[in-house]
């Protein structure tokens, strides 16, 4: 069977979820089949076909391990990963009206992503140690229960707070590990899932989730400068997950953006951040933040939540002071 491409796509996942809904097979099956498909798979005219291997559900890193030592890199340009962050499969709790227990359990499975990213890529640089196949993370996000009254196959749920400060998490480690991953897809764009847009007949919002979109667009196309922070712990009960996650880039301009998410449900985060001889004359920023953790875009209020202009940085003797609300998003532009 040969594949044509009449649309010129150029990315081509070849099954998806393969170890469950994709058909229940083991590593070693779908390596096979990949391999069969793939074979025929083959580029024309000017687009090259960009082939995405079915990756592994959050933990099971055994199934990169197979697909990495049993298909010839030459026939694979990537393999996926899906992670969700999920309080509990069985009850997932409520959009708008969760608990801060509930919060934190959605960043703890939030923050798992630095764990997965990391453990993933280890497991491809013993096969590939020099990052020609890619680390594609191309289902991620927040899941709970459907909105009350709406069909439950169609998934569709409120965008809060929480969801702003979860892609900004989540974005920033995808940034920090942007040698290996190379794309990931937030799941999904309108009305299902973490969407960035919600639609209620003619109607139209954009979420939470779209404004971190949007402000993190900055790094796009840019340089990712490596950042490393020390940072106060977000704490409860017996748990903790470090407040403040970051990521910097340069883009061709010559301005560095740094981008700072703070979970923290209750507490400022001051920081401070050495440039290390970097000189900037200037430091601006905007900000996305709420009243509540459960706060949220609606048809008849659809701007509650917005960027801001952010005036809580300052340069002084090549540091950089940040001063970072509770349960929100800042990207800094620093010229």
């Amino acid at each position: 069977m040969a594949v044509k491409n009449p649309g010129k796509s150029a990315f081509w996942g070849l099954g998806n979820e393969a170890w469950g809904c994709g058909g229940n097979m083991k590593p070693e099956y779908y390596a096979n089949i990949y391999r069969q498909y793939a074979t025929f798979m083959t580029s024309t005219g000017n687009t090259r076909l960009y082939k995405i291997a079915s990756g592994a559900s959050d933990a099971d890193y055994n199934w990169t391990e197979v697909l990495m030592r049993d298909i010839p890199h030459n026939m694979l340009d990537a393999v996926a990963l899906h992670h969700y962050s999920v309080i509990d499969w069985n009850k997932k709790g409520p959009s708008t009206t969760f608990s801060e227990d509930q919060y934190f359990t959605t960043m703890q499975r939030a923050y798992q992503m630095e764990e997965l990213v990391t453990r993933h890529s280890n497991i491809m640089d013993k096969y590939d140690p020099n990052k020609r196949v890619d680390l594609i993370v191309d289902e991620w996000g927040g899941w709970y229960d459907v909105e009350p009254g709406t069909n439950g196959a169609f998934l569709y749920q409120q965008n809060t707070m929480r969801d702003a400060v979860l892609a900004g998490m989540t974005l920033n480690i995808f940034q920090n590990h942007c040698d290996r991953v190379k794309m990931a897809n937030l799941a999904q764009i309108v009305n299902v899932l973490q969407a960035v847009i919600l639609t209620k007949e003619e109607k139209m919002i954009l979420t939470p989730t779209y404004h971190v979109m949007e402000m993190y667009n900055v790094h796009q196309e840019a340089t990712m400068l490596p950042l490393t922070i020390q940072t106060n712990q977000y704490k409860l009960d017996n748990r903790q997950l470090p407040a403040l996650t970051c990521s910097a880039s340069k883009n061709k301009e010559g301005v560095t953006h740094i981008s700072l998410t703070n979970i923290h449900a209750r507490e400022a985060q001051e920081i401070t951040i050495d440039l290390r001889g970097a000189k900037y004359a200037s430091v601006n920023g905007r900000v996305l933040t709420a009243p509540t953790l459960q706060d949220h875009n609606t048809f008849e209020n659809p701007e509650k939540i917005k960027p801001a202009a952010y005036n809580g940085a300052t340069l002084s003797g090549g540091q950089l002071k940040v001063k970072v609300p509770p349960f929100s998003v800042v990207v800094l532009a620093l010229k």
